[in-house]
């Protein structure tokens, strides 16, 4: 392993992720949704398949027993795909990739419900401190104090945050799936049914009315295509030079790219509420990742577990 490898890929796929969703933000919502799925998926064809080629990975048909896990992963994660592009068309760059940041608290949330896993107090308040940064995020600006928050958010921004955070919470559900998936399938694998989920449910939504893009609307389609596929394959490639615990906190990076595309391409300036909801929502992602790892830890320690007991004792520490 080689963890200064691990870390430039995984900068670069997030800056990778941030180029697709500034290509569809640039659509300006112009393009319906699931031709704006197909074309991505489309694209996204291209550098994966560079990557088996040059790699030399044969794609086998996956195991019978897989395939249910495979198909509710890539759909949950096509979910997060057409609610994250749909809140695109409502929001800044910047404030859907903040509030795409919460994926991580839902996957606490998730972990708790669907696998039991016990959440105690500390990673519970993470939770809660994200969501409150969510809140303050979707005012225009720090409510004055004689204002209610409430009263400040419109019914454009209002649409836009539900429509990212369902999209979170899609992804979350994907996280959970990959999560049991990686230990049984090959990660290419994985990359490529969900590319092809993604071309079959956009093409499914063409009799829905297609329009024929213009060589502006082509050139964003196909860079967020590209984009995307560069990004799986180098958040996958990035995981195998490093830890996940180790590139998780490098997720945050997207809120650099985020600002940086959004000011020089759309002329899009973070307001201070959505500078001070990012700050709340990473401090709560950090502090959950620190709480797992702590949690990681404490279970290496005790010599002559056996995994399943380690996880056991993980899930009663909370």
């Amino acid at each position: 392993m080689n963890p200064r490898t691990g870390i430039l890929l995984k900068l670069i796929a997030t800056l990778a992720f941030t180029v697709m969703s500034a290509c569809v933000r640039g659509l300006n919502g112009s393009i319906p949704i699931g031709e704006v799925v197909f074309c991505r998926s489309l694209f996204a064809l291209v550098p994966l398949s560079v990557w088996l080629w040059l790699s030399s990975q044969s794609v086998n048909v996956p195991a019978r027993k897989n395939i249910p896990g495979l198909l509710a992963g890539s759909c949950a994660g096509l979910g997060g795909l057409f609610f994250g592009f749909l809140a695109l068309a409502y929001l800044p760059l910047v404030n859907v990739t903040v509030l795409s940041y919460t994926t991580p608290l839902f996957t606490i949330m998730l972990a708790a419900l669907l696998l039991g896993e016990r959440v105690r107090i500390y990673r519970w308040s993470a939770v809660l401190l994200g969501f409150v940064g969510v809140f303050v995020t979707l005012s225009p600006g720090l409510p004055a104090p004689d204002t209610s928050a409430a009263a400040d958010i419109d019914a454009v921004t209002m649409t836009g945050t539900v429509l990212a955070l369902a999209g979170a919470l899609c992804a979350a559900f994907s996280a959970i799936a990959i999560r049991r998936l990686n230990s049984i399938e090959h990660p290419s694998r994985i990359v490529l049914i969900y590319t092809l989920t993604g071309l079959s449910a956009g093409l499914g939504t063409a009799a829905l009315g297609w329009k024929m893009p213009d060589m502006g609307q082509c050139l964003l389609l196909a860079g967020s295509g590209l984009a995307g596929g560069i990004g799986q394959i180098t958040m996958t490639v990035s995981l195998r030079h490093a830890q996940a615990s180790l590139l998780a906190p490098f997720d945050y990076t997207t809120m650099i790219w985020a600002v940086a595309l959004g000011y020089l391409f759309m002329a899009e300036i973070p307001t201070s509420a959505t500078l001070g909801g990012a700050a709340m929502v990473i401090a709560a992602g950090l502090f959950a990742m620190w709480r797992e790892s702590r949690l990681a830890g404490r279970a290496q320690d005790r010599g002559g577990d056996t995994p399943a007991r380690c996880e056991s004792r993980k899930r009663a520490i909370g």
